[in-house]
């Protein structure tokens, strides 16, 4: 087959530079269309419970996640100037086109009593200028009994407010919401410099934004530093204009085919499908560095240079097809996790590596038919020669130690692991030095956080919500939850009417409290007179008062914690609204997250067994019999035993970005066995009778190819240690570890496992 293949690339090689020219014009025509995404992506598939849950709460409410904050400190905050300075900023903030609603300390409204038409009025606490000093600290002691807004709105005892902001909902959407929300930063920040004081943002429109706008710096960071790296490596190893440049080129085709694929199948650019243009560079150019070594070492032999190519493509095709299989095999498993985000991930990843190496199996061959002849070929390199001989000496004498110390790693790696923890946060791929995260922990420190949690109570029945049972009921879980200190304060149902019935007896702070029934009933009809756009309930039960919602703010307290307070949490709640009588869900953003996280980390174990299985699956057909799969997974299994050990001592837990190291690292990895078993097989087959002779070359001569291959795969992916998001460096730095670790592996342990092999085999024979 491979014989055929190699004479119809040099037969036809005009005809396939110029189809390879027209499909990257067509791949990069849509790579023009491809998008940034406006939000992460669903983690959770369309069918989860939860998802299920989430939706239907928003179809009920509306959207929950729509608000940003803007939150100060200081002890001016009642000083007349300042006061009125940030009221006219809330004024500004009103104006920009995209904003719904602005709702501060400046503007924020109260309710009032009108007895002739019994209703509740809506009327603004402050007046939009403060005229003196004595009069805003007048309002001041007002504010204090105002407990329906007190913790949500401002805190008095730390002289701290908030400005909270909505937009519309198709704003968020698009592109738009970019410019909208980096308005509102801009003129928060223009008042901080006037005022010369912090102020801080956050709120998930704005959370998102940020890490769209570093996505979108970090896309071509890594797409650079990658193609940097990649020329530089590739310098030190061949030293040769053409044999930097055009594996360069190539794998540039291959990233355009990448993200021509990704634009064409409709995904967008997020964190994660972002980092896939600098992974085609990083796999592509070991494709390159193993076609030219061969093709070299060919040359080497003297023979003329059309035989060299066609002998590098019979002798490469195989090998590098299985290699890049394998790969694909690692991020194509990640289809099977039903997440969104983790499916278009692993599609365009898996495809695109096939396209890679397609693209330099063709490409190079044929460049090099056209190239002059290499003359005074030398791929050797002093320190590499030495590396090699070492392992060589070591692997044929020092085998005992060899096993001493992979059974020392082993142990020590099931220790770390047996520490390694599942846990995430929100913003937990931020730095904790980061502007966004300091401003998170600002507004859990001062309000209890800007996290929306929400507990949807449906008690199955129509008007059953404002029976006073279900209130008190209500009132009791909510006091339940606030007791937690991760839990800042809530809005709900139950609230709104402790300020009705404050309201109703002419505002005097001892009434904020539960009306009883009689009261409740007067309390509800002022309400209802006062029209949707003013009824305080608004927002807060459905329409046929079956279903009401306590919406808490949160801490983002990550998902090992999150988990355990929604375990404990649910048989409480239980104890107060009878499973069998009341529906109670608990959803939004933060639950949908935590049980996404779970969702991912589940899957990508379940995928990761896939792809041991697959990969196994190939050894087998490929070198056939139980033995040498095992001997051909041991090398790469047990580095990532060892970088999860690593992972457990060090405190790095296993959270989306970092447990697809694993499914990554392994089809990578399992590249270097190919390579070295390939080569043992096909150089066993000319002298049978003396496999440790075999193997030995083997070392010398593939391990080269390897090392070429470990240093740009820890290169390439150590440029993601230059990420803004933990996550990311995390993903880099501990891929590069295993794949070196891996090589090592590949070139000490599994050869050692051979020789040992073929002693036994030898044994029985005679």
């Amino acid at each position: 087959m491979w014989f055929r293949f190699s004479g119809f690339i040099l037969g036809y090689k005009k005809l396939i530079l110029l189809l390879f020219i027209a499909i990257t014009f067509f791949w990069g025509l849509q790579a023009t269309h491809v998008k940034l995404a406006f939000n992460p992506g669903k983690i959770l598939p369309t069918t989860d419970s939860t998802y299920l849950n989430y939706i239907k709460f928003k179809q009920k409410f509306g959207e929950d996640g729509t608000v940003m904050v803007l939150g100060i400190k200081t002890k001016r905050l009642f000083k007349k100037d300042f006061f009125n300075d940030w009221s006219k900023l809330t004024a500004n903030l009103e104006k920009i086109k995209g904003v719904n609603k602005v709702l501060s300390i400046s503007n924020f409204k109260v309710i009032g009593k009108d007895t002739i038409h019994k209703k509740f009025i809506n009327f603004p606490f402050f007046k939009s200028q403060i005229k003196s000093q004595i009069e805003l600290d007048s309002l001041k002691m007002q504010l204090k009994n105002l407990p329906f807004y007190k913790g949500i709105l401002f805190n008095t005892d730390l002289d701290a407010t908030i400005i909270a902001i909505t937009f519309n909902e198709q704003i968020l959407q698009t592109k738009e919401k970019i410019s909208v929300i980096n308005k509102v930063y801009e003129l928060s920040q223009d008042f901080a410099k006037r005022e010369k004081v912090a102020v801080h943002a956050s709120g998930l429109p704005y959370i998102k934004t940020v890490l769209r706008t570093l996505v979108a710096k970090e896309f071509v960071l890594f797409l650079g530093l990658s193609i940097l790296i990649s020329a530089l490596i590739l310098s030190f190893f061949f030293r040769k204009w053409s044999a930097i440049f055009f594996p360069i080129l190539f794998v540039i085709c291959g990233v355009v085919w990448s993200v021509g694929l990704m634009a064409t199948l409709g995904y967008q650019i997020t964190l994660l499908t972002g980092v896939i243009p600098p992974l085609m560079v990083i796999i592509g150019i070991p494709n390159c560095i193993l076609i030219l070594n061969k093709y070299h070492a060919e040359l080497n032999k003297s023979v003329r240079k059309s035989i060299a190519i066609k002998t590098t493509i019979e002798k490469i095709a195989l090998t590098t097809f299985i290699a890049n299989l394998t790969t694909a095999i690692g991020f194509g498993v990640l289809y099977f996790t039903n997440s969104d985000v983790l499916k278009e991930f692993g599609i365009t990843a898996a495809i695109g590596v096939m396209f890679t190496w397609l693209i330099c199996l063709c490409l190079l061959p044929i460049l090099c038919s056209y190239l002059k002849t290499p003359k005074n070929i030398d791929l050797k390199i002093k320190i590499f020669d030495r590396f090699l001989l070492a392992i060589n000496n070591y692997v044929l004498h020092q085998r005992k130690y060899i096993y001493y110390t992979v059974g020392a790693l082993t142990i020590l790696a099931i220790a770390g692991i047996s520490q390694i923890k599942v846990n995430g946060f929100v913003v937990d791929d931020l730095p904790k030095d980061n502007v966004v995260y300091q401003d998170l922990r600002f507004f859990e420190n001062t309000f209890g956080g800007v996290l929306p949690l929400e507990i949807n109570i449906d008690t199955k029945k129509k008007n059953g919500i404002v029976g006073l049972t279900n209130i008190n009921k209500m009132d009791k879980l909510e006091r339940l939850v606030n007791a937690y200190p991760q839990i800042g304060n809530s809005i709900s149902l139950t609230n709104a009417l402790k300020y009705s019935s404050q309201v109703f007896y002419n505002n005097q702070p001892s009434f904020y409290r539960i009306p009883n029934e009689m009261e409740k009933n007067f309390i509800l009809l002022y309400a209802a007179n006062a029209g949707k756009n003013q009824n305080i309930t608004k927002g807060l039960i459905d329409q046929n008062r079956q279903v009401s919602r306590i919406t808490f703010q949160m801490k983002d307290i990550g998902s090992e914690k999150m988990n355990q307070f929604l375990e404990a949490l649910k048989p409480r709640i239980d104890s107060i609204f009878n499973p069998d009588r009341y529906q109670v869900i608990l959803t939004g953003p933060v639950v949908l997250y935590v049980k996404g996280t779970n969702y991912l980390v589940k899957n990508l174990r379940d995928s990761l067994l896939l792809a041991i299985f697959l990969i196994g699956l190939i050894m087998w057909i490929l070198f056939r019999g139980f033995k040498m799969v095992v001997i051909s997974l041991l090398p790469n299994l047990i580095p990532l035993m060892i970088t999860a050990g690593v992972m457990g001592l060090l405190g790095i837990p296993l959270k989306p970005s970092t447990i697809l190291i694993f499914s990554i690292a392994l089809g990578i990895a399992s590249d270097q066995t190919i390579y070295f078993l390939t080569r043992y097989r096909q150089e066993l087959a000319k002298n049978p009778k003396n496999p440790i002779l075999t193997i030995s070359e083997t070392i010398k001569e593939t391990g080269l190819s390897m090392v070429y291959t470990a240093i740009i795969l820890f290169f390439g992916f150590g440029v993601f240690a230059f990420s803004s998001f933990d996550g990311t460096i995390a993903l880099g730095t501990l891929l590069a570890f295993t794949l070196v670790l891996a090589m090592l592996f590949n070139l000490i342990f599994l050869p050692s496992l051979l020789i040992d092999l073929a002693e036994r085999k030898s044994k029985l024979k005679s």
